[in-house]
């Protein structure tokens, strides 16, 4: 969506603190020994005590108040029995709505002590949002973002998950236009100032193909090796883009 009012802003900033909290409430509970239910449930309070609600299960049926996935499952883990191990990291995606407006976030949590690597794809994910945040203003184009997310997750070592993306946001989960992780000039609508979008560098050790598990929601890494996620809902202004999901 395109924000045209100031009431607008107001309803997409109450659902991106209530995302953030619900977010913060989950990744502060991550421990070894939890299972992956426990913590969709923590979430699932947050917004319901906020008077929001989870947006994938009533628009697309999901099992599941968050997209919870561990280790090499990169997005659209199902929240379940799975006990969190030291050493695992979990990515805690969520998007929510309130009074019609929707806001998506994503963070990577480490489990205890983690790996070198698995710290460092943690870190990788979390830079190359921000510097791909640094060009999403008005008046450039969507392609650069990809760019700048595909140049920092090369210059960290580690690949991007090619068939994954941001997307327009705000008054559904999914708009116009979709937002690459990757340089490609076929994506050269011009940023328009409030334009709300997600940027979300989704990555891998070391590949770029993601598979769907049998569940029909899961996607894997191909060749299994962990995967980290990152993301923001943000408004395109004329500077700095406006962050409604930061804490």
């Amino acid at each position: 969506m395109s924000i045209r009012t100031q009431a607008e802003l107001e309803k997409l900033r109450v659902i991106g603190r209530i995302v953030r909290l619900a977010l913060d409430r989950c990744a502060a509970n991550v421990r070894p020994g939890i299972t992956t239910r426990e913590l969709d449930e923590i979430g699932a309070r947050v917004l319901a005590e906020q008077g929001a609600e989870s947006a994938p299960p009533k628009v697309y049926g999901f099992p599941g108040a968050l997209c919870i996935s561990v280790n090499d499952e990169a997005i659209h883990g199902i929240p379940g029995d799975r006990t969190l191990a030291e050493g695992d990291l979990v990515k805690l995606d969520l998007v929510a709505e309130k009074d019609g407006f929707f806001a998506d976030a994503a963070v990577t949590v480490a489990v205890g002590a983690v790996s070198t690597a698995a710290t460092a794809l943690m870190r990788c994910a979390e830079s190359a949002f921000h510097r791909a945040a640094r060009v999403a203003r008005a008046g450039n184009r969507v392609y650069e973002i990809g760019h700048e997310v595909e140049s920092e997750t090369h210059r960290c070592g580690f690949r991007v998950l090619r068939d994954l993306c941001g997307h327009g946001v705000g008054r559904t989960i999914h708009e116009a236009p979709s937002v690459p992780n990757y340089h490609d000039p076929r994506y050269k609508t011009r940023l328009t100032e409030g334009l709300v979008i997600t940027i979300e560098p989704i990555l891998a050790e070391s590949t770029r193909i993601g598979e769907l598990q049998d569940d029909g929601w899961t996607i894997r890494t191909a060749d299994r090796s962990l995967s980290a996620h990152y993301e923001h809902t943000i408004v395109i202004t004329k500077g700095a883009p406006l962050l409604l999901t930061a804490a």
